[in-house]
């Protein structure tokens, strides 16, 4: 491991929380894409399995910021395990209404619940932002680090549920995310002395953390780089299918997630220059661009090499974002702005695949790639639009330093500051 993440791992306790938040996100990757494996195989039916999917996403959307909000006041113990739970109970209403073919509404209301599930991602963030508080080179390198723990688990993620449920029983890529969801958030809030404080009650800010107009920008750029996601993931499933090689569609995926992490590790061993709004345009703009390939793509292997680049800009773009998250957001609502940014990504996998399945049964898999081809452009738009909202903003002559999020948690931090944390 090269030395600025062996130094990571030189905190006590980071090792363990790191294992459990590795676990707890495995179902980030498998149980959207299980449940659409699952309810194609049981029905056929590309269109229900996308809505399904979408349905999940939409409801982690709506409920995770809540969920988040909560822990910055109450912690991450005592809300994580009672929702969690609530997430299992849906998953296992699920699987029943899907195996004993009970009406689609029943598959929609459990699917509605199941989106209870905590951003584990954004508690593991939170916990590595609290030891490394004022250290942005520290914390660059930790945000890296969760990025190739995130395209980890995207790699084999789809692989471990596809694989279960096409060569076992249908059910087994999502019953095996929901194992993963347990044992993950237990082991994590087991673990106290890593757990950020909550802040006392007078101390936290009024609203929520999407007031801020730099959070906006994000959430609404996320919402269409979450439909690029959610459309690749359902597309290839129907691509590989059409090829006559439906299981290599999470080895397929697996190399969309492996580009990610192969940048991200390398990303993360950078000492960059220059004020992070900069790059994170040009990740975004890179993933626009790197859909139109996948238009062109007539074979799997094709297919794989085109996913593998367009994945390279994926890490890097998500690490700058949790470095503008924490510059625009008051330290006492860091876990629910970094639950927003997860959140416009779900609403965005939704989005997408239910337009790809819609694609999918009307026109062929081959033209589901003109959905995250679209989606990848209107997050250009959307990015270049909102760049000024992102930028440092300079100091009048005379006036004080205002305090950023490293400081006391203001929202707007001045620009030698920002620059400062431009590499975190």
């Amino acid at each position: 491991m090269p030395s600025p993440y062996r130094a990571l791992f030189g905190h006590p306790g980071t090792k363990s929380f790191s294992a459990a938040g590795l676990l707890g996100r495995m179902p980030l990757s498998m149980m959207g894409i299980g449940i659409v494996t699952m309810v194609s195989q049981l029905t056929g039916r590309y269109g229900l399995a996308g809505a399904l999917s979408a349905t999940i996403a939409l409801s982690a959307a709506a409920l995770g910021p809540q969920i988040s909000r909560l822990v910055d006041r109450h912690g991450q113990r005592r809300v994580l395990r009672p929702a969690t739970l609530v997430s299992l109970a849906a998953v296992a209403g699920l699987l029943l209404s899907a195996q004993q073919r009970w009406a689609d509404w029943t598959l929609f209301v459990f699917a509605a619940c199941v989106g209870c599930v905590p951003s584990v991602g954004s508690m593991i963030r939170a916990r590595w932002a609290d030891i490394h508080r004022g250290s942005p080179r520290e914390l660059h390198t930790a945000y890296a680090w969760e990025s190739i723990v995130d395209e980890t688990c995207f790699i084999f993620g789809p692989i471990l549920s596809i694989g279960l449920s096409t060569a076992w029983f249908p059910e087994a890529g999502p019953l095996l995310a929901a194992g993963f969801l347990a044992v993950g958030v237990f082991w994590l809030t087991a673990q106290r002395a890593t757990e950020p404080v909550p802040q006392p009650r007078g101390q936290h800010a009024k609203g929520s953390a999407l007031r801020s107009r730099g959070l906006q920008v994000l959430v609404v750029t996320f919402v269409a780089t979450g439909a690029i996601f959610g459309a690749v993931d359902v597309v290839t499933v129907a691509f590989a299918e059409e090829e006559g090689h439906k299981a290599a569609a999470s080895l397929v995926l697996a190399v969309y997630a492996l580009g990610s992490c192969v940048a991200g590790a390398v990303f993360g061993l950078l000492h960059l220059k220059g004020h992070a709004s900069r790059r994170w345009v040009v990740g975004v703009c890179a993933m626009a661009v790197s859909m139109v390939p996948l238009q062109l793509a007539g074979s799997l292997p094709v297919l794989a090499v085109a996913l593998f680049i367009a994945g390279l800009s994926i890490a890097p773009t998500m690490v700058t974002t949790m470095a503008l998250v924490e510059e625009h957001v008051p330290r006492t609502q860091l876990t629910e702005g970094m639950t927003w940014t997860s959140t416009g990504l779900a609403v965005g996998v939704a989005l997408g695949s239910s337009a790809a399945g819609w694609v999918v049964d009307a026109f062929g898999a081959g033209r589901g790639y003109l959905v995250p081809g679209v989606a990848g452009a209107l997050a250009a738009v959307v990015a270049f639009a909102g760049y000024r909202r992102l930028r440092p903003r300079p100091l009048a002559p005379g006036a004080p330093p205002v305090a950023g999020h490293h400081g006391h948690g203001g929202r707007d931090a001045p620009a030698e500051k920002q620059d400062e944390g431009s590499a975190a």
